[in-house]
């Protein structure tokens, strides 16, 4: 269902930690945009004609253009204007090695420890995923954190957004887990967001289905 509207269309699955991260960037950075909740048995036919990788977020602009990529549509919300310096703190060096870490091989271990029965014996026990997921993100993680409240360093950055949603799926794996390993800086920033209006605003409930104007978040 193509939209008419002056606003941005984002396609988006409530839980999905890459749609996840792109609301949260459209949040932030103040911009109004529509929201279509998918149920994903379902996928509407308007998105895969977007786009046929079929997976969310996807960002119908009203201008036609379409992005498709989480990261792309990051970019698009916060760098125009970006004042604050919210995308320009997640382009250094760090910050960017840390994305990648992301969303290459800690991507693969959360998935092989959170669905150890889509992935039988794959490389041995979940247990043996999650202590890799550790090593691969957590850990470095914890030593910038340290050093540092946020990955923008005295206020939070783009990378903070990216990376948070996958912490907080790989933490509510096995509840409390995380909270007993000895990683506090990681456990006091996941908290942080958990705790946050950002994170409130991102995670309402919209009718599934449907074309939804998305609540602003309020300052």
């Amino acid at each position: 269902m193509p939209t008419t509207s002056t606003l941005p269309l984002v396609y988006s699955y409530r839980r999905c930690p890459y749609a996840m991260r792109a609301r949260m960037a459209l949040l932030q950075a103040g911009r109004n945009f529509q929201a279509f909740e998918i149920i994903l048995r379902d996928k509407p036919a308007a998105m895969l004609a977007l786009s046929p990788k079929a997976t969310v977020p996807v960002l119908q602009l009203p201008d036609g253009g379409v992005l498709d990529e989480s990261w792309d549509i990051m970019r698009w919300a916060l760098e125009a204007g970006d004042a604050d310096g919210w995308w320009r703190r997640a382009q250094s060096a760090d910050n960017l090695e840390l994305l990648q870490r992301n969303d290459g091989p800690f991507k693969h271990r959360l998935d092989r420890y959170k669905y150890p029965d889509r992935y039988p014996d794959e490389d041995g026990p979940r247990e043996r995923h999650r202590a890799r997921a550790v090593a691969e993100l957590l850990t470095p993680l914890e030593e910038r954190l340290q050093a540092q409240p946020w990955l923008g360093g005295a206020t939070p950055c783009a990378t903070d957004l990216a990376v948070f949603p996958f912490v907080r799926q790989f933490a509510a794996v096995e509840a409390g887990w995380l909270a007993s390993q000895p990683l506090p800086a990681v456990q006091a920033w996941l908290d942080a967001w958990l705790g946050s209006p950002l994170f409130e605003a991102c995670m309402i409930k919209l009718p599934p289905q449907a074309i939804s104007d998305y609540p602003a978040l309020a300052r």
